[in-house]
């Protein structure tokens, strides 16, 4: 069986720590015994900084960043660059996925300076944390277009001596540039109509590719977000070529290399265009939302290959990424021993050593194992020879004789099994990559939807379970009641004190997946506690949409609100996509305007460049069209509940709007069920079918006309 992974290890310190030993982030302590005298992001070091008459030298990544762990090795243990940071410079270390809200401010720099971003993200500022240079990955020798990281230092610290008038200057007219973009303080318009749904799909639509599937070119992210949309626009308008092409999209990722064959789960991205080599970090906001894409595959297509992905994904979560009292790990790594995929590639000895003949000839075949390998890392100066990536090139299949295909198959079926199973157990005894142990509110949100949704999709009780569990550990260690404050990160039994819109956002979305699974009320209560406090804390009254960060963060220089879905979706379009669902459940009103706000904000963008924004698409897809609604009467704990629970939920619609029939609740319609006995009663455009409690019954409800229409 696959091995619990350790706790992050450091090897032994060859300098004395570094500012960094209070903190908690994995990120930072891989830094805690570099020679560069590193410091946090805190007010102390921006007096230091102003103090000295130094630059700083802000230096953002994560504990899974691969070439962040390559710089780390040519550049920061070096000693030589390291006397020449601490002579010259102030330096900070920021792990993005703690404060997502600094990575933010000096990523949209960084875009605007170089027109393209990434981790490590290296940029110079002056202490007013002002930026006026900056960079990605910088290589130890002057390589491919990209100087030499130490020249670099030589020459702004020369400029800082010489010209600082003139880069502090520079730093100020670009940080009013910056505010005048991001603040998106500008004069909200009507909301566009249906023409915004039609245009991103078929904007989505054109860039889709044919032969693998998937949207874009290399690198291929999968970005879950905007397949969920176009699935979602294809049913609403009958749309069977774009179901086509989520469905095919699906399929190719789950055989390609970017999933796990052997221990579930999907890494970031693929670096090629089949989806075969990924960069072999696993996240945890990925597949949360890549669990909810297959799940709504399943749904549409009843292809129960789908249902095994999701099923293969939240295993690997529960036995891999699982705090024990139900936190879910951040990521996993990219590298073990210094190289980039060791722990998942084969080579055709190794197999060769370990499976019988018929077996490696089977997983040969089917996993695509060669001599030469597929993959190579060519960031290490030493890569390993015939790596290979599996994926999944040969499906099992046998002779045409009906009677012996199904013999060969069982027989293939049984080798495979066996052949898989002695990988696992291979695998296991090799040094696992580096587990991220902190738990982040806002991936736990995503996985919480995921987990819950799953559970009553499949009825399957060990995701529901994890779940409640999962929300019963954020609200102990991460939400102050008192304060109606909800923190950031918890790791180590300590939380921070980081305060953000994805928080509150990703996890009221999560819990509206887990209400509309359970009807239990209490889940409903504290949604509604959350989505206050999220208007309190991040609201713009006055134009609209949600600020990232609340008022009175001294440390930013910038308050943002983000619009655009990335490998994240958009704070501001899940916050309207949760607004609009709690404001239908519950007739609140100022959910209502909240939400709407949102789309007025970003009015433009939606008009004119919709596809980048899919999750608001689902919300605004909300405000467009009614809903259709299940009222699920009956005690939340009753058998007879979870299973019409489970009849609804088997049947997509993603414009559907579940809840229960106590609590704070409006009924769509008169007549809507008032007895404690188990039933549903469907409502459409005011009109409501009689309730019932057979779940065969609900189905056809379901997906038959709407009430009262022909």
């Amino acid at each position: 069986m696959y091995v619990t992974p350790n706790k992050m290890s450091h090897t032994p310190p060859i300098h004395p720590p570094n500012h960094l030993s209070g903190e908690k982030s994995p990120y930072l302590l891989q830094h805690l015994y570099n020679p560069v005298d590193w410091h946090p992001w805190h007010p102390a070091t921006f007096e230091r900084a102003r103090r000295e008459g130094k630059p700083i030298l802000l230096s953002i990544g994560y504990s899974t960043c691969h070439w962040c762990h390559v710089m780390n090795r040519e550049s920061f243990q070096d000693p030589q660059t390291a006397r020449l940071l601490n002579e010259h410079f102030i330096n900070i270390k920021v792990d993005r996925e703690e404060r997502p809200d600094v990575d933010k401010i000096y990523m949209n720099y960084l875009i605007s300076l170089t027109g393209q971003g990434g981790w490590p993200m290296n940029v110079f500022l002056t202490p007013e944390l002002k930026p006026f240079y900056g960079g990605t990955y910088f290589p130890p020798r002057p390589a491919h277009g990209r100087p030499a990281f130490i020249q670099m230092l030589d020459q702004i610290a020369a400029l800082w001596k010489d010209r600082r008038g003139e880069l502090e200057l520079h730093a100020g007219q670009t940080h009013s540039r910056l505010d005048g973009i991001s603040s998106k303080r500008s004069k909200p318009a009507p909301p566009p109509g249906t023409d915004a749904l039609s245009e991103a799909a078929a904007a989505l639509k054109h860039s889709y590719d044919p032969d693998h599937g998937g949207f874009g070119h290399a690198p291929k992210f999968p970005q879950p977000s905007q397949p969920r949309f176009l699935l979602q626009q294809a049913h609403r308008t009958g749309d069977a070529d774009a179901i086509r092409m989520v469905l095919h999209t699906c399929e190719r990722m789950a055989a390609g290399g970017i999933r796990d064959h052997l221990g579930g789960g999907f890494s970031r991205y693929s670096v090629d265009a089949e989806w075969l080599v990924p960069h072999f970090e696993k996240m945890l906001y990925d597949n949360a939302q890549l669990v909810q894409l297959y799940l709504d595959a399943f749904l549409i297509s009843n292809n129960p290959t789908h249902a095994a992905t999701v099923r293969d994904t939240l295993d690997y979560i529960l036995r891999d990424m699982t705090h024990p009292e139900g936190g879910f790990y951040s990521a996993e790594d990219a590298d073990s021993e210094g190289h980039e995929g060791k722990f998942y590639c084969w080579t055709l000895e190794e197999l060769r050593h370990l499976l019988t003949p018929a077996e490696l000839e089977l997983v040969s075949n089917h996993y695509g194992v060669t001599l030469q390998g597929n993959f190579t890392d060519h960031s290490h100066p030493a890569p390993l020879k015939g790596q290979n990536v599996l994926s999944l090139v040969q499906t099992i299949s046998s002779s045409e004789s009906s009677s012996s295909k199904q013999e060969c198959t069982e027989n293939q079926s049984g080798l495979l099994q066996s052949a898989n199973q002695k990988m696992r157990v291979a695998r296991a005894l090799r040094i696992r990559p580096h587990l991220d142990d902190k738990i982040l509110t806002s991936w736990n949100g995503l996985m919480l939807g995921a987990m819950a949704r799953a559970g009553i999709v499949l009825g399957e009780k060990r995701y529901s379970e994890a779940a409640e569990r999962n929300l019963t550990l954020l609200k102990s260690r991460l939400w102050d009641a008192k304060t109606g404050i909800l923190h950031h990160r918890w790791r180590d039994g300590e939380r921070d004190t980081a305060h953000l819109l994805n928080d509150s956002a990703f996890l009221l979305s999560g819990l509206i997946d887990l209400y509309e699974a359970t009807v239990d009320p209490d889940h409903l209560e504290f949604s509604i506690t959350l989505a206050e406090s999220m208007l309190a804390h991040f609201y713009d009254g006055e134009n609209g949409g949600f600020w990232q960060s609340p008022a009175g963060a001294d440390d930013l220089i910038l308050r943002l609100k983000d619009d655009s879905d990335g490998a994240e979706p958009s704070g501001n379009g899940v916050a309207a996509l949760a607004l609009m669902k709690l404001a239908k459940i519950t007739g609140r009103e100022d959910f209502l305007q909240a939400a709407q706000s949102t789309f007025r904000l970003f009015s433009q963008m939606l008009s004119q460049f919709p596809q980048a924004m899919p999750t608001l698409l689902q919300a605004l897809t909300l405000s467009l069209e009614e809903p259709q609604y299940a009222a699920v009467s009956g005690h939340p704990t009753q058998p007879e509940v979870a299973n019409l629970l489970h009849a609804i939920h088997s049947v997509y619609q993603p414009a559907r709007i579940v809840h229960g029939t106590t609590g704070p609740v409006q009924f769509p319609a008169t007549g809507s069920p008032t007895t404690a006995t188990p039933a549903v009663q469907i409502c459409t455009n005011g009109t409501c079918l009689p309730p019932t409690n057979n779940p065969a019954l609900v189905r056809q409800q379901l997906t038959s006309e709407a009430p009262g229409q022909e």
